[in-house]
């Protein structure tokens, strides 16, 4: 497979948490005992600070109204969705513990406390790593670009499952892909009963998209100088038979 793709590069959790938090629509808010869904209400600072506009009947606005110090504690949750369907589509969860202060007719959020559940567990973030980190510059386009690499070029992504390990494929019924993000691809491996994630790391970070093409070409000629997978030889056998 190469040496390459033993090398396990990934965003740090500040930096996976910022683009949690870039990329999610919406957001829930439990404050005061009650709890309020919002959709494309929320922007947020260079520094990481929730901006949310929310409507005048709130009672989220009225806790801020009404609290003692113009400050009532709140937990924001997002979750990071993957944009092509596969099973348990909820990448990641992010949870954010702080106060809200009324500032020129919107809310601001100042986080305490942040947690990222991702499958591998849940970790706290930094508060001064999470306000001096940025988003992946790919986030924005991730949505795109995986459902394009889904839908127009699947022979593309069972070329790439050439380079997952060969135990890794066993039993499998479906390679899809799951997320990009500027150190790598990941690959959700379906199973009849379970599934896992497969990831395939670039040999250096792409900060745009012409380097995340580049990226991508690379790993596909690798695939293409490897031998294919027993288990999807076996497959596809099963299948034609």
């Amino acid at each position: 497979m190469g040496d390459r793709h033993t090398w396990t590069a990934a965003p740090a959790a500040a930096e996976r948490a910022r683009s949690v938090l870039a990329a999610a629509w919406s957001c829930a808010v439990t404050a005061e005992g009650g709890r309020e869904e919002f959709v494309g209400a929320h922007t947020v600072t260079e520094d990481g600070r929730v901006i949310l506009r929310v409507p005048e009947d709130s009672a989220l606005l009225a806790a801020a109204i009404c609290a003692p110090r113009g400050e009532p504690s709140a937990v924001l949750e997002f979750a990071d969705v993957a944009p092509v369907p596969v099973r348990g589509r909820i990448r990641a969860r992010l949870w954010l513990a702080g106060w809200f202060a009324p500032q020129d007719g919107d809310l601001v959020f100042r986080p305490t406390r942040i947690v990222l559940r991702e499958p591998s567990g849940a970790v706290v973030v930094d508060l001064d790593d999470f306000a001096a980190a940025a988003p992946d510059p790919l986030t924005t386009a991730e949505p795109r670009l995986l459902t394009h690499l889904a839908d127009a070029h699947p022979d593309a992504v069972e070329r790439l499952t050439r380079l997952v390990p060969h135990d890794s494929l066993h039993g499998a019924v479906r390679v899809q892909p799951l997320a990009v993000d500027r150190h790598g691809l990941t690959l959700r491996i379906e199973r009849a009963r379970t599934n896992g994630d497969v990831r395939l790391t670039f040999h250096r970070p792409a900060d745009d998209l012409a380097q995340l093409t580049e990226r991508v070409h690379a790993l596909l000629a690798q695939a293409s100088a490897a031998s294919c997978p027993r288990a999807l030889q076996r497959q596809r056998a099963d299948g034609d038979g």
